[in-house]
């Protein structure tokens, strides 16, 4: 039993497979380890821990970021379900700015989103349970958000959601003016 790291095109993001051991019991996996992070030159330490239980298919969670000293690293986990799962680089100096990483994630696949990258999800399947891990407290006055169809971002969404907030539905386009 074993955590995977491996890189993404986006300089930080990486993605996370736990390789289960299994027996007649079912199965155990690592979801997250300090020294497999460390290996890939990440340290992370959770100051949080949320769960989000989605039951309907195509609901679309984010983008979402906090600016600043409360910038966080997260890491997603898809515990039940499938999401498709954006970390999109809006790190001005970043190789990778402006540009977004898209993955599916299925039951024990994770994400590793490093500061500076908005995050959103769209549920593939009923019944969605998603883990964040989050490095920072929570800042209100510091939290952002990117339209889920900005134009300025070409993010390859598989579908239309079919149920957002009203607030991640709101959110300006990017560099324009917030309301």
């Amino acid at each position: 039993m074993s955590l995977r790291v491996a890189e993404t095109a986006l300089p930080g993001v990486l993605l996370l497979r736990g390789e289960p051991a299994e027996d007649a019991r079912g199965s155990f996996a690592r979801l997250s380890c300090v020294a497999s992070l460390a290996a890939a030159g990440v340290t992370f330490a959770a100051r949080q821990t949320s769960l989000a239980r989605t039951p309907g298919r195509l609901t679309l969670r984010g983008l979402h970021y906090q600016t600043g000293p409360s910038a966080e690293t997260k890491i997603i986990h898809c515990l039940a379900g499938r999401v498709f799962d954006v970390a999109l680089d809006l790190r001005p100096h970043s190789d990778g700015f402006g540009r977004a990483h898209a993955v599916e994630l299925g039951a024990g696949d994770g994400l590793l989103i490093p500061p500076g990258c908005a995050h959103g999800l769209l549920t593939l399947s009923t019944d969605v349970v998603v883990l964040y891990q989050i490095d920072r407290d929570h800042d209100p006055a510091a939290a952002r958000g990117i339209r889920w169809n900005d134009p300025a971002f070409d993010i390859p969404w598989p579908a239309r959601p079919n149920l957002l907030s009203p607030r991640d539905a709101a959110w300006p386009d990017y560099g324009a003016p917030a309301r």
